[in-house]
This record gives structure tokens, sequence and C-alpha cells, in this order.
């Protein structure tokens, strides 16, 4: 749900498909210069988002020497998906995400998973799963359980909008300012936002849409998988799960916690050198 400023790569990241033993999937695939690799991230963007999200921190992750991988999941943007919801359950989308994983391999270094928002809970599932490929977890401005009560009010307005065509629901994004960073990114006016939004699945925005206002508790689920580190990371202000909500679950899971100044719901695009900085002194330690 984030608003990259801009969808062009720069000079270190290469799109292309990663194929998986689960299908194949758009990434940004951005590496190192000369220097040895220290890492490999694999970056999961959230609800109604794309691996562009991430745009800006491709070139401070790749100088500090990790290979960042950022991948748009099944139904996003540009990684199809069926128009059946029951194909993005949310097991099913973690299982990609291990398939992701696999597919990376053990070449590149410690493989360290960051899920933002909608991508912090897959990220979550697919742990849950299965911890072994990842040597840290980041959980970046995703809460414990489901999204605040006037965040789900805006989910539920666009679900009941996706019965039209989505060039009719971008539309009503501008007419009605729903849901809170779908109407942002509209009144921005770009069109490669447009564009993006036209290729999200409808399927996977309502399937994953109702898992966002129904997700349960995992953390103690989540704290009793070790020896994992983990992160919390969020802006100082978040209307999708409040700080202090953050802030316990943290505390719950033990793990290293991370606000950003100046940032809200989305620290990648909003304070995406600091957010990159953030994570890189995290990642170094492991």
């Amino acid at each position: 749900m984030s608003r990259p400023p801009t969808f062009a790569p720069p000079p270190c990241a290469l799109p292309r498909a990663l194929s998986t033993s689960r299908g194949a999937f758009a990434v940004l695939d951005a590496r190192p210069g000369a220097q040895d690799t220290r890492g490999t991230a694999l970056l999961l963007p959230g609800y109604t988002g794309s691996k562009e999200d991430f745009i800006a921190m491709l070139e401070p992750l790749t100088a500090a020497g990790y290979r960042v991988v950022a991948v748009d999941g099944r139904g996003q943007y540009e990684t199809d998906g069926p128009a059946d919801q029951d194909a993005y359950a949310q097991d099913e989308l973690a299982r990609d995400v291990l398939a992701q994983a696999a597919a990376l391999g053990d070449d590149g270094g410690p493989l360290h998973l960051v899920g933002h928002s909608l991508g912090g809970q897959i990220a979550r599932a697919a742990v849950l799963l299965d911890a072994s490929p990842f040597a840290t977890l980041t959980l970046m401005s995703s809460g414990p359980a489901q999204i605040s009560p006037a965040q789900q009010q805006r989910v539920k307005l666009l679900s009941d909008a996706l019965v039209m065509p989505m060039d009719h629901v971008w539309q009503a994004i501008l007419a009605f300012d729903a849901p809170e960073d779908a109407a942002e990114e509209a009144t921005e006016g770009r069109e490669d936002l447009r564009q993006r939004w036209l290729r999200h699945n409808p399927a996977q925005l309502l399937a994953t849409g109702h898992r966002l206002t129904t997700e349960p508790d995992r953390v103690a689920e989540l704290a009793a998988v070790q020896p994992l580190p983990k992160h919390v990371l969020s802006g100082e202000r978040d209307d999708t799960w409040p700080v202090p909500l953050l802030d316990d679950m943290a505390r719950r899971l033990d793990a290293h916690r991370t606000v950003v100044r100046g940032a809200e719901h989305s620290p990648n695009t909003d304070r995406p050198l600091e957010t990159a900085a953030a994570l890189t002194r995290f990642w170094d330690q492991y």
C-alpha cells in the first residue's frame, strides 16, 4: 500500500522472472557490485502494493553488500494468478514464499526475510511452516492480528467495489477516497500507479483483504520459533496497526525494535535511506 517514487529500477536491479516449483514470480533482483555479497534479502510487499514499493531502498542495500530480491506475489501486479480466491489462502501464499526461498538457494549467503504490512503476515505464515531457510525475519509495519477498525471499513469498501471492472474501481477510488492508501495513490495522477492497480487480480485483493480483517493473533506461535532473530520495524505513526501495538508485539517476540522517524505506514517509501540503514544494521549481526 505504498507509493514508490518511480517504477524505473536503478542500475543495480534487473527485472526478471524468478522460476520456482510453484510457478514464476516477477522480481526486481538487485545485486552488489564487485564486493562480496554479505547475504540476500527477500522482500514481500503489502496489500495493493508491488515489488516497486522497495525500489528506493535497492541501491543503499546493495551498497551495503546485500543482494535484494523484491517480489510480486501471486496475483500482484506483474505476477499472474488465478481467478479463484482459494488460490490466495494464506498457507498458499506462504508456500509460495518458501518456494521463492528455495529458488534463491544458499549461494548468496544468509537469507533475510522482510514483509511489509500484508507481506509481513504472509512472511510470518511462511516462517511458521518452515523457518529453516531464513537467517532473520523483519516485520515492517505489520501487526499481530487484524488491521484497525477504520482500516477494516476501508477494505470492506474496496471489496464491495470489486464487483466492478478494475478501471471502474479506480475511478471510484478517486471519487470516494477509499481505501486509504489506494486513494492516496489515485490522487497522485500517475499512470504507473493506475497501471499497477489495473493489473492486480481482483480475487487476490478480495482474499487477502478478507484475511487482513480477520487475521488471528499468532505472536505466541512466532515467538516459539527459535533461534530465529526477529525485527519489528515501523514508522512513528501508523493508522493500520497503532505503534503501541507494534511496540507490544516486539516485546512479546523479544524482537529488535526500530521506529523510523518521519515515516508512517510505509517507511520503505517515506524514509527509504533510514529504513535501509536500519535493516542492514540488523542483518549485519547475523
